[in-house]
């Protein structure tokens, strides 16, 4: 019996859009990878303070699952930049097919890096405007 092939294409793509949430994990390695369970953590750690503290500020709500996200952003990278033979011998080893990466996966990376870049330079922003001024500008 074959083991189940899995997609880098469709991996990165998980990981740039459910990245935080610890979709492209789950896919990858199961539900109980270590660092789908940080993900998850960081889920719960916004709706926990989503629910402590509701009239604090929402950046300061959102931040562990901004931090999830922007690890979910180097993880599609580190995925969309694998060669496809050492993808394939991390996550395909018994699937018997070798992976082929196509335009989709260049679509993806140039995505990640627009979304992930964006995320991460407003983040800080944001985070210095709270930190040294108190959230004077918004």
């Amino acid at each position: 019996m074959s083991a189940t092939h899995k997609n880098k294409t469709f991996a990165t793509w998980t990981a740039l859009l459910g990245g935080a949430a610890g979709i492209h994990r789950i896919y990858l390695r199961g539900a109980g990878d270590r660092l789908a369970l940080a993900h998850y953590a960081g889920v719960a750690g916004t709706l926990a303070l989503m629910a402590a503290a509701p009239g604090a500020n929402v950046f300061w709500k959102l931040l562990p699952l901004t931090v999830s996200a922007i690890a979910g952003f180097i993880e599609a990278l580190v995925i969309g930049v694998m060669p496809d033979e050492k993808f394939d011998a991390r996550y395909n080893g018994g699937s018997g097919r070798a992976s082929d990466s196509g335009p989709l996966l260049a679509l993806g990376l140039v995505a990640t890096l627009l979304v992930g870049a964006t995320v991460v330079i407003a983040t800080m922003a944001r985070l210095f405007d709270l930190l040294y001024t108190g959230g004077a500008y918004g």
